[in-house]
């Protein structure tokens, strides 16, 4: 911005035009901080997917790739911040959590996806498996019982542009029949036995991976349907909260 100033030289008058930039010191420092932070994350994304994932067996590129490039902080209180990308899963409020990265790395990799699929997704929670699962794939079908956290969810889905992803208020123990039948289904709670919906809408080829077992401690499972039938897989032990529906446990 240019202020004229008048300077007197003997009988003469000049006037000169002083260029004189005003810097917004505050906007600067407040844009340094978030690139600071910005990197800081990127940083610990990127340990998160080498000693976490990648040192433990997950190979799937898509799945290394998606994990590398989602904000997980966000998906997280901002108390809680600073541990978002810890080997651990963390509380999220309405007594539900967050898994553990290595779990959702497991989970994500035993679908197998390609690209194209339509997948299920029983219990939204923090958001973050869908967000997953929506960098990988086609759509995303996720359903999410508890209004507080389906509301939240659904907000930062539109925040962080996440378009194909569909997210629906209901019990998730009943599936979502009127869009079936799926590719793939992934269920984020426990239950004593996988329910028979989420079976009878999975496509025959399409994998369905789930915790089945007791309130605290269940295996992994792995289900894969054929025409005539299905094959199940044990992944290993496992710790989720309860799930809950008219095919799940009760309240």
């Amino acid at each position: 911005m240019g202020i004229p100033i008048t300077v007197i030289l003997g009988k003469s008058k000049v006037i000169i035009a002083i260029a004189i930039f005003l810097t917004d010191t505050k906007g600067a420092d407040k844009l340094g901080a978030m690139n600071k932070d910005e990197r800081k994350f990127e940083r610990w994304r990127q340990e998160m997917v080498e000693r976490q994932l990648i040192s433990r067996g997950i190979t799937d590129t898509q799945v290394l790739a998606a994990m590398g490039r989602i904000p997980r902080h966000l998906f997280v209180s901002e108390a809680l911040t600073d541990s978002a990308y810890g080997d651990f899963p963390l509380p999220i409020g309405e007594a539900q959590t967050i898994s553990q990265p290595y779990i959702i790395a497991e989970m994500t990799q035993a679908l197998e996806l390609t690209g194209e699929e339509r997948v299920l997704e029983i219990g939204t929670g923090s958001g973050y498996q869908a967000a997953v699962l929506a960098e990988i794939v086609f759509r995303v079908y996720t359903i999410e019982r508890n209004n507080t956290l389906f509301m939240r969810t659904r907000k930062l889905f539109d925040q962080l542009k996440y378009h194909n992803i569909v997210a629906r208020y209901s019990d998730g123990t009943q599936g979502w029949n009127a869009e079936s039948p799926f590719d793939a289904i992934i269920v984020t709670a426990g239950g004593q036995k996988i329910p028979q919906p989420l079976v009878d809408q999975l496509a025959v080829g399409g994998r369905l991976v789930m915790p089945v077992g007791g309130l605290f401690s269940q295996e992994l499972i792995r289900v894969e349907k054929h025409a005539d039938g299905i094959t199940t897989q044990s992944l290993g032990g496992c710790r989720f909260v309860k799930l809950i529906g008219q095919h799940g446990w009760k309240e």
